[in-house]
Protein backbone atom coordinates (compact mmCIF):
# COMPACT_ATOMS: atom_id res chain seq x y z
CA UNK A 1 0.00 0.00 0.00
CA UNK A 2 1.08 3.58 -0.59
CA UNK A 3 -0.21 7.15 -0.55
CA UNK A 4 0.51 9.85 -3.14
CA UNK A 5 0.67 13.40 -1.77
CA UNK A 6 0.53 16.48 -4.02
CA UNK A 7 3.32 18.98 -3.31
CA UNK A 8 4.00 22.61 -4.14
CA UNK A 9 7.17 24.02 -5.76
CA UNK A 10 7.59 21.38 -8.44
CA UNK A 11 11.12 20.11 -9.07
CA UNK A 12 12.37 21.58 -5.78
CA UNK A 13 11.02 18.53 -3.95
CA UNK A 14 13.38 16.09 -5.68
CA UNK A 15 16.74 15.45 -4.01
CA UNK A 16 19.94 15.57 -6.04
CA UNK A 17 19.01 18.12 -8.70
CA UNK A 18 19.50 21.87 -9.25
CA UNK A 19 17.76 24.11 -11.77
CA UNK A 20 17.15 27.71 -12.72
CA UNK A 21 16.42 30.00 -15.66
CA UNK A 22 17.69 33.27 -17.11
CA UNK A 23 16.81 35.63 -19.94
CA UNK A 24 18.89 35.87 -23.12
CA UNK A 25 16.58 38.64 -24.28
CA UNK A 26 14.79 36.58 -26.92
CA UNK A 27 11.34 37.05 -25.37
CA UNK A 28 9.86 40.49 -25.85
CA UNK A 29 8.67 40.67 -22.24
CA UNK A 30 12.09 39.77 -20.87
CA UNK A 31 10.98 36.43 -19.44
CA UNK A 32 13.41 33.56 -19.05
CA UNK A 33 14.36 31.73 -22.24
CA UNK A 34 17.42 29.74 -21.11
CA UNK A 35 17.46 27.24 -18.26
CA UNK A 36 19.30 24.25 -16.89
CA UNK A 37 18.78 21.07 -14.91
CA UNK A 38 21.86 19.52 -13.32
CA UNK A 39 22.57 16.72 -10.87
CA UNK A 40 25.10 16.16 -8.12
CA UNK A 41 26.32 13.02 -9.86
CA UNK A 42 25.76 11.55 -13.35
CA UNK A 43 22.25 10.09 -13.45
CA UNK A 44 20.45 7.56 -15.58
CA UNK A 45 18.05 8.90 -18.16
CA UNK A 46 15.20 7.45 -20.17
CA UNK A 47 14.01 9.50 -23.14
CA UNK A 48 11.45 9.45 -25.92
CA UNK A 49 11.48 11.73 -28.94
CA UNK A 50 9.33 12.89 -31.82
CA UNK A 51 8.44 10.56 -34.69
CA UNK A 52 8.91 13.47 -37.09
CA UNK A 53 11.61 12.42 -39.60
CA UNK A 54 13.17 15.88 -39.38
CA UNK A 55 14.41 15.61 -35.81
CA UNK A 56 15.94 18.78 -34.42
CA UNK A 57 19.67 19.18 -33.76
CA UNK A 58 19.38 18.67 -29.96
CA UNK A 59 17.78 15.25 -30.51
CA UNK A 60 20.42 14.27 -33.04
CA UNK A 61 23.09 15.40 -30.58
CA UNK A 62 21.51 13.26 -27.83
CA UNK A 63 21.38 10.20 -30.07
CA UNK A 64 25.13 10.35 -30.71
CA UNK A 65 25.77 9.16 -27.16
CA UNK A 66 26.14 5.47 -26.40
CA UNK A 67 23.06 3.58 -25.24
CA UNK A 68 22.33 3.86 -21.50
CA UNK A 69 24.74 6.76 -21.00
CA UNK A 70 24.52 8.93 -17.89
CA UNK A 71 24.41 12.71 -17.76
CA UNK A 72 24.69 15.47 -15.19
CA UNK A 73 23.52 18.50 -17.19
CA UNK A 74 20.65 19.54 -19.45
CA UNK A 75 20.59 22.97 -21.10
CA UNK A 76 17.13 24.20 -22.11
CA UNK A 77 16.09 27.06 -24.34
CA UNK A 78 12.95 28.48 -25.90
CA UNK A 79 12.24 30.78 -28.89
CA UNK A 80 14.66 28.85 -31.13
CA UNK A 81 14.08 25.17 -32.00
CA UNK A 82 17.52 24.65 -33.58
CA UNK A 83 15.66 22.46 -36.07
CA UNK A 84 16.42 22.03 -39.78
CA UNK A 85 19.83 23.57 -39.09
CA UNK A 86 21.71 20.54 -40.44
CA UNK A 87 25.18 19.66 -39.12
CA UNK A 88 25.81 23.28 -38.17
CA UNK A 89 23.08 23.05 -35.54
CA UNK A 90 24.80 20.08 -33.88
CA UNK A 91 28.18 21.80 -34.11
CA UNK A 92 26.67 24.83 -32.38
CA UNK A 93 25.65 22.63 -29.43
CA UNK A 94 29.18 21.20 -29.21
CA UNK A 95 30.60 24.72 -29.28
CA UNK A 96 28.27 25.83 -26.50
CA UNK A 97 29.21 22.96 -24.19
CA UNK A 98 32.91 23.36 -24.95
CA UNK A 99 32.70 27.01 -23.90
CA UNK A 100 30.60 26.34 -20.81
CA UNK A 101 33.39 24.18 -19.45
CA UNK A 102 35.63 27.27 -19.42
CA UNK A 103 33.20 29.55 -17.55
CA UNK A 104 33.99 30.62 -14.01
CA UNK A 105 30.71 29.30 -12.57
CA UNK A 106 31.39 25.91 -14.19
CA UNK A 107 34.98 25.74 -12.88
CA UNK A 108 34.20 23.14 -10.21
CA UNK A 109 31.60 21.30 -12.27
CA UNK A 110 32.67 18.87 -14.95
CA UNK A 111 30.11 18.42 -17.71
CA UNK A 112 29.44 14.74 -18.35
CA UNK A 113 27.52 13.88 -21.52
CA UNK A 114 25.66 17.21 -21.48
CA UNK A 115 22.28 17.39 -23.22
CA UNK A 116 20.52 20.29 -24.91
CA UNK A 117 16.78 20.57 -25.48
CA UNK A 118 15.20 23.37 -27.49
CA UNK A 119 11.81 24.70 -28.55
CA UNK A 120 10.83 27.65 -30.69
CA UNK A 121 10.99 28.78 -34.30
CA UNK A 122 12.27 26.27 -36.86
CA UNK A 123 15.05 27.04 -39.35
CA UNK A 124 17.36 29.37 -37.43
CA UNK A 125 20.71 28.61 -35.81
CA UNK A 126 21.24 29.38 -32.17
CA UNK A 127 23.06 32.56 -31.19
CA UNK A 128 25.84 30.69 -29.41
CA UNK A 129 27.37 33.86 -27.97
CA UNK A 130 24.10 34.81 -26.25
CA UNK A 131 23.67 31.30 -24.91
CA UNK A 132 27.18 31.21 -23.46
CA UNK A 133 27.00 34.74 -22.02
CA UNK A 134 23.69 33.97 -20.33
CA UNK A 135 24.85 30.59 -19.02
CA UNK A 136 27.77 32.41 -17.37
CA UNK A 137 25.15 33.95 -15.04
CA UNK A 138 23.69 30.62 -13.90
CA UNK A 139 23.73 29.85 -10.21
CA UNK A 140 24.45 26.15 -10.47
CA UNK A 141 23.28 25.58 -6.89
CA UNK A 142 19.88 27.21 -7.37
CA UNK A 143 16.66 25.24 -6.89
CA UNK A 144 14.12 27.42 -8.67
CA UNK A 145 11.49 25.25 -10.36
CA UNK A 146 9.31 28.20 -11.32
CA UNK A 147 12.21 29.87 -13.11
CA UNK A 148 13.25 26.86 -15.18
CA UNK A 149 9.63 25.96 -15.97
CA UNK A 150 9.07 29.45 -17.38
CA UNK A 151 12.29 29.26 -19.42
CA UNK A 152 10.77 26.63 -21.75
CA UNK A 153 7.42 28.36 -22.28
CA UNK A 154 6.60 29.84 -25.69
CA UNK A 155 2.92 30.20 -26.65
CA UNK A 156 1.86 28.48 -23.41
CA UNK A 157 -0.89 30.34 -21.58
CA UNK A 158 0.12 28.90 -18.22
CA UNK A 159 3.06 27.17 -16.56
CA UNK A 160 2.93 23.36 -16.32
CA UNK A 161 4.51 21.98 -13.17
CA UNK A 162 3.56 19.17 -10.80
CA UNK A 163 5.12 17.20 -7.92
CA UNK A 164 4.20 14.25 -5.70
CA UNK A 165 5.60 12.59 -2.60
CA UNK A 166 4.94 8.86 -2.51
CA UNK A 167 4.64 7.47 1.02
CA UNK A 168 5.06 3.71 1.34
CA UNK A 169 3.42 1.62 4.05
CA UNK A 170 6.74 1.03 5.85
CA UNK A 171 7.27 4.77 6.33
CA UNK A 172 9.75 5.27 3.46
CA UNK A 173 9.06 7.82 0.74
CA UNK A 174 10.35 9.15 -2.57
CA UNK A 175 9.51 12.16 -4.74
CA UNK A 176 8.71 12.66 -8.39
CA UNK A 177 8.13 15.97 -10.18
CA UNK A 178 7.76 17.36 -13.67
CA UNK A 179 7.87 20.51 -15.75
CA UNK A 180 6.36 20.55 -19.21
CA UNK A 181 5.95 22.91 -22.15
CA UNK A 182 3.41 22.68 -24.92
CA UNK A 183 0.48 24.40 -26.53
CA UNK A 184 0.54 23.52 -30.21
CA UNK A 185 1.81 21.04 -32.79
CA UNK A 186 0.44 18.29 -30.55
CA UNK A 187 -0.48 15.04 -32.28
CA UNK A 188 -0.82 11.48 -30.93
CA UNK A 189 2.53 10.22 -32.20
CA UNK A 190 4.49 11.43 -29.23
CA UNK A 191 3.40 13.61 -27.49
CA UNK A 192 4.36 16.86 -25.98
CA UNK A 193 6.81 19.58 -26.75
CA UNK A 194 9.33 19.40 -23.90
CA UNK A 195 8.78 17.40 -20.71
CA UNK A 196 11.27 16.71 -17.92
CA UNK A 197 10.41 14.31 -15.11
CA UNK A 198 12.79 14.11 -12.13
CA UNK A 199 12.70 11.58 -9.32
CA UNK A 200 14.84 10.55 -6.37
CA UNK A 201 13.37 7.03 -6.38
CA UNK A 202 15.97 4.26 -6.52
CA UNK A 203 14.51 2.95 -9.77
CA UNK A 204 16.40 0.52 -12.03
CA UNK A 205 17.13 1.78 -15.54
CA UNK A 206 15.15 -1.10 -17.05
CA UNK A 207 12.07 0.01 -15.10
CA UNK A 208 12.59 3.62 -16.16
CA UNK A 209 12.44 2.58 -19.81
CA UNK A 210 9.52 0.21 -19.34
CA UNK A 211 7.34 2.48 -17.22
CA UNK A 212 7.97 5.61 -19.28
CA UNK A 213 7.04 3.74 -22.45
CA UNK A 214 3.78 2.43 -20.99
CA UNK A 215 2.92 5.77 -19.39
CA UNK A 216 3.21 7.64 -22.68
CA UNK A 217 0.73 5.34 -24.40
CA UNK A 218 -2.23 6.55 -22.37
CA UNK A 219 -1.10 10.16 -21.85
CA UNK A 220 1.06 12.11 -24.30
CA UNK A 221 0.47 9.58 -27.08
CA UNK A 222 -3.29 9.83 -26.56
CA UNK A 223 -3.77 13.57 -27.07
CA UNK A 224 -4.27 15.85 -30.05
CA UNK A 225 -4.47 19.61 -30.41
CA UNK A 226 -3.89 20.51 -34.03
CA UNK A 227 -2.81 17.25 -35.65
CA UNK A 228 0.82 18.29 -36.21
CA UNK A 229 3.92 16.56 -34.87
CA UNK A 230 6.84 18.74 -33.85
CA UNK A 231 10.50 18.31 -34.80
CA UNK A 232 11.50 18.69 -31.14
CA UNK A 233 9.06 16.61 -29.07
CA UNK A 234 10.97 15.30 -26.06
CA UNK A 235 10.09 13.47 -22.85
CA UNK A 236 12.89 12.70 -20.38
CA UNK A 237 12.85 10.82 -17.08
CA UNK A 238 15.90 11.21 -14.82
CA UNK A 239 16.55 9.59 -11.45
CA UNK A 240 19.07 10.68 -8.81
CA UNK A 241 18.21 7.62 -6.66
CA UNK A 242 18.96 9.81 -3.62
CA UNK A 243 16.02 8.52 -1.56
CA UNK A 244 17.22 4.93 -1.71
CA UNK A 245 13.54 3.97 -1.89
CA UNK A 246 11.56 2.31 -4.66
CA UNK A 247 8.31 0.44 -5.19
CA UNK A 248 7.43 -0.37 -8.79
CA UNK A 249 3.64 -0.26 -8.46
CA UNK A 250 3.74 2.98 -6.47
CA UNK A 251 6.17 4.58 -8.91
CA UNK A 252 4.12 3.53 -11.94
CA UNK A 253 0.97 4.98 -10.38
CA UNK A 254 2.65 8.31 -9.61
CA UNK A 255 4.31 8.51 -13.04
CA UNK A 256 1.00 7.78 -14.79
CA UNK A 257 -0.69 10.49 -12.73
CA UNK A 258 1.97 13.00 -13.74
CA UNK A 259 1.95 12.23 -17.46
CA UNK A 260 -1.86 12.13 -17.57
CA UNK A 261 -2.10 15.46 -15.74
CA UNK A 262 0.45 17.09 -18.04
CA UNK A 263 -1.14 15.65 -21.18
CA UNK A 264 -4.54 17.05 -20.23
CA UNK A 265 -2.94 20.41 -19.45
CA UNK A 266 -1.43 20.45 -22.93
CA UNK A 267 -4.86 19.90 -24.44
CA UNK A 268 -6.35 22.55 -22.16
CA UNK A 269 -3.63 24.99 -23.27
CA UNK A 270 -4.03 24.12 -26.97
CA UNK A 271 -4.05 26.58 -29.85
CA UNK A 272 -6.86 28.88 -28.76
CA UNK A 273 -8.80 25.93 -27.35
CA UNK A 274 -11.46 26.29 -24.66
CA UNK A 275 -12.66 22.70 -24.15
CA UNK A 276 -11.05 19.36 -23.28
CA UNK A 277 -12.89 16.29 -24.56
CA UNK A 278 -12.23 12.61 -23.79
CA UNK A 279 -13.02 10.26 -26.67
CA UNK A 280 -13.70 6.83 -25.19
CA UNK A 281 -14.02 3.91 -27.58
CA UNK A 282 -15.57 0.80 -26.02
CA UNK A 283 -16.58 -2.57 -27.41
CA UNK A 284 -13.87 -2.70 -30.07
CA UNK A 285 -12.57 -5.99 -31.47
CA UNK A 286 -8.95 -5.21 -30.47
CA UNK A 287 -7.18 -2.55 -28.42
CA UNK A 288 -5.32 -1.39 -31.54
CA UNK A 289 -8.65 -0.74 -33.27
CA UNK A 290 -10.01 1.08 -30.22
CA UNK A 291 -6.89 3.21 -30.14
CA UNK A 292 -7.07 3.94 -33.86
CA UNK A 293 -10.69 5.12 -33.66
CA UNK A 294 -10.15 7.19 -30.50
CA UNK A 295 -7.15 8.96 -32.01
CA UNK A 296 -9.02 9.56 -35.25
CA UNK A 297 -11.71 11.38 -33.26
CA UNK A 298 -9.23 13.41 -31.21
CA UNK A 299 -7.41 14.45 -34.36
CA UNK A 300 -10.37 15.22 -36.64
CA UNK A 301 -10.72 18.86 -37.64
CA UNK A 302 -14.42 18.27 -38.37
CA UNK A 303 -14.90 16.99 -34.82
CA UNK A 304 -12.86 19.86 -33.37
CA UNK A 305 -14.98 22.46 -35.13
CA UNK A 306 -18.16 20.73 -33.93
CA UNK A 307 -16.83 20.90 -30.37
CA UNK A 308 -16.00 24.57 -30.80
CA UNK A 309 -19.46 25.28 -32.22
CA UNK A 310 -21.11 23.14 -29.50
CA UNK A 311 -22.94 21.28 -32.25
CA UNK A 312 -24.25 17.89 -31.00
CA UNK A 313 -24.42 16.48 -34.54
CA UNK A 314 -23.25 12.90 -33.92
CA UNK A 315 -22.81 12.34 -37.65
CA UNK A 316 -19.26 13.69 -37.54
CA UNK A 317 -18.42 11.25 -34.76
CA UNK A 318 -19.81 8.23 -36.62
CA UNK A 319 -18.28 9.30 -39.91
CA UNK A 320 -14.82 9.66 -38.38
CA UNK A 321 -15.01 6.23 -36.76
CA UNK A 322 -16.07 4.66 -40.06
CA UNK A 323 -13.32 6.46 -41.96
CA UNK A 324 -10.67 5.19 -39.53
CA UNK A 325 -10.92 1.77 -41.16
CA UNK A 326 -11.69 -0.26 -38.03
CA UNK A 327 -14.39 -2.93 -37.77
CA UNK A 328 -17.71 -1.27 -36.95
CA UNK A 329 -21.45 -1.78 -37.48
CA UNK A 330 -24.04 1.00 -37.46
CA UNK A 331 -26.61 -1.38 -35.97
CA UNK A 332 -24.41 -2.06 -32.93
CA UNK A 333 -22.95 1.41 -32.42
CA UNK A 334 -24.11 3.70 -29.61
CA UNK A 335 -22.84 7.23 -28.92
CA UNK A 336 -23.15 9.21 -25.68
CA UNK A 337 -22.17 12.76 -24.76
CA UNK A 338 -21.46 12.16 -21.07
CA UNK A 339 -24.62 10.22 -20.10
CA UNK A 340 -26.81 11.62 -22.89
CA UNK A 341 -27.60 9.05 -25.60
CA UNK A 342 -27.42 10.69 -29.03
CA UNK A 343 -27.41 7.58 -31.24
CA UNK A 344 -28.16 3.86 -31.21
CA UNK A 345 -30.23 1.48 -33.35
CA UNK A 346 -33.38 2.44 -31.48
CA UNK A 347 -32.66 6.18 -31.62
CA UNK A 348 -31.21 6.87 -35.08
CA UNK A 349 -32.52 10.43 -35.11
CA UNK A 350 -31.63 13.07 -32.53
CA UNK A 351 -34.92 14.43 -31.21
CA UNK A 352 -35.19 17.94 -29.80
CA UNK A 353 -35.10 16.84 -26.14
CA UNK A 354 -31.91 14.79 -26.43
CA UNK A 355 -30.36 17.42 -28.71
CA UNK A 356 -30.97 20.06 -26.04
CA UNK A 357 -29.43 17.87 -23.34
CA UNK A 358 -26.42 17.10 -25.54
CA UNK A 359 -25.94 20.80 -26.27
CA UNK A 360 -25.85 21.52 -22.52
CA UNK A 361 -23.11 18.89 -22.14
CA UNK A 362 -21.10 20.48 -24.95
CA UNK A 363 -21.19 23.86 -23.24
CA UNK A 364 -19.04 22.49 -20.43
CA UNK A 365 -15.27 23.04 -20.33
CA UNK A 366 -14.70 19.29 -20.30
CA UNK A 367 -16.82 16.25 -21.06
CA UNK A 368 -16.67 12.74 -22.54
CA UNK A 369 -17.87 11.34 -25.83
CA UNK A 370 -18.38 7.59 -25.43
CA UNK A 371 -18.70 5.38 -28.49
CA UNK A 372 -19.59 1.74 -27.83
CA UNK A 373 -18.92 -0.32 -30.96
CA UNK A 374 -20.66 -3.37 -29.50
CA UNK A 375 -18.28 -5.81 -31.15
CA UNK A 376 -15.81 -6.84 -28.43
CA UNK A 377 -14.26 -5.92 -25.10
CA UNK A 378 -11.34 -3.67 -26.07
CA UNK A 379 -11.28 0.02 -25.19
CA UNK A 380 -9.07 3.09 -25.38
CA UNK A 381 -9.49 6.77 -24.48
CA UNK A 382 -7.87 9.64 -26.36
CA UNK A 383 -8.07 13.33 -25.51
CA UNK A 384 -8.62 16.31 -27.76
CA UNK A 385 -9.90 19.84 -27.85
CA UNK A 386 -11.65 22.38 -30.00
CA UNK A 387 -9.68 24.77 -32.17
CA UNK A 388 -10.76 28.30 -31.39
CA UNK A 389 -10.60 31.38 -33.56
CA UNK A 390 -7.14 32.23 -32.18
CA UNK A 391 -5.71 29.11 -33.86
CA UNK A 392 -5.36 30.70 -37.28
CA UNK A 393 -3.57 33.75 -35.88
CA UNK A 394 -1.22 31.74 -33.68
CA UNK A 395 -0.35 29.31 -36.46
CA UNK A 396 0.89 32.13 -38.65
CA UNK A 397 4.21 31.62 -36.85
CA UNK A 398 5.23 28.03 -37.65
CA UNK A 399 7.18 26.87 -34.67
CA UNK A 400 8.18 23.75 -32.78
Amino acid sequence: MFEIISLKNGLENVAGFYFDGRSMGLKANGDNDLGFIRSDEPVEISAKFTTNKFQAAPIKHFLRYEKNFKTNFILLNSKNANAMTLKAGIDDIDQIFSNLANLENFANFKLINPIMSSTGVIGYRLNTDKVIQTAAKFDLFAKNSDSVAKSIMTTDRFKKEIAFRVDLQNGDSFNIACICKGAGMINPALATMLCFILTDADIPKSDMDELLESSLETSFNAISVDGDTSTNDTVMLLSSKKSGVYDKIAFKTALDMITKNMALNLVKDGEGSSKVVAFEIKGAVTKDQAQKAAKALSNSLLVKTAIFGEDPNWGRIASTIGASGIECDDEKLSIYYDDVLVYDINHPELDSERESKAHIVMQKDSYKIVCDLGLGNAQFTAYGCDLGHEYVKINADYRS
